[in-house]
């Protein structure tokens, strides 16, 4: 069985490798991630393992924010420190989870169900939203306009005024639905954290696209979307494989 781990305490990583491979020698730990942004980068290109092992609580946000962005069909555990009303939450949507600390024997039963859910398991369908509200977390402030330096002046554009957002090596623009573009003090990764999950999407690593920009949805290669949206870009936007089913889901609820 082939394991990944996304924890950002560098001792607790350690300490249920450690674990893993004391319940079972034949466990492979193919690589240890500690954060939102790099977890997905890591999913979307790789496929080649079994099951995920993931801390809620990350250096960069919470580990939800990785289902609201790519599709991942494996099993999961979460390791956390909630407390026992919260871990119902994770009953309710037939997920794993180990309290921390640890214990080995907790740790071999949830092994051995997920050897016999092998090769195919049964997964729940959840989103991060839902698990969010299930353990009473708060949801995230939302960006409602951004202030522009325009020369010696500044002014605000409200995000409805937004068509969509991209980078340009380490310059991040805004892009209005008039087709005027303006640089921000943002990153992408910045900015998917403060707009709304409703009118804005990571439809590619360089690209957060609003619903209202988006024109047509077409079937391409390899299991990807073609987005036409207006302004246009310039270049194909193309929707990776792993974020297809997340993009879709966020048409469907889009409002």
């Amino acid at each position: 069985m082939k394991a990944v781990i996304i924890e950002d305490e560098p001792h607790a990583r350690q300490e249920l490798k450690r674990l893993l491979k004391k319940v079972n020698p034949q466990i492979e730990v193919v690589v240890e991630l500690d954060s939102v942004k790099e977890s997905i980068e890591w999913l979307e290109e790789n496929e080649d393992f079994d099951c995920l092992f993931l801390d809620i609580q990350l250096s960069d946000g919470l580990s939800f924010d990785i289902f609201n962005t790519i599709s991942i069909d494996k099993p999961v555990i979460f390791t956390t420190a909630y407390n026992e009303y919260a871990i119902k939450a994770f009953q309710l949507n037939s997920i794993d989870y180990l309290m921390k600390p640890v214990e080995p024997a907790l740790l071999e039963k949830a092994l051995n169900k997920l050897t016999k859910l092998q090769p195919k398991p049964s997964l729940p369908a959840f989103s991060g939203e839902e698990l969010r509200k299930l353990l009473g977390i708060e949801p995230k402030k939302e960006k409602s306009r951004f202030l522009i330096k325009i020369g010696e002046q500044f002014k605000t554009i409200q995000c409805n005024e937004i068509a969509w957002f991209y980078a340009d090596r380490n310059t991040v623009y805004l892009v209005a639905h008039d087709d005027k573009r303006y640089i921000i003090e943002y990153t992408l990764d910045e900015l998917e954290q403060q707009l709304g999950n409703k009118e804005f999407f990571r439809a590619t690593r360089g690209m957060i696209v609003s619903i209202q920009c988006i024109q047509k949805v077409h079937k391409y290669f390899n299991s990807r979307l073609l987005l036409d949206i207006k302004p246009e870009a310039g270049e194909q936007v193309l929707v990776s494989r792993v974020r297809v089913e997340a993009f879709l889901k966020w048409m469907d609820n889009a409002n």
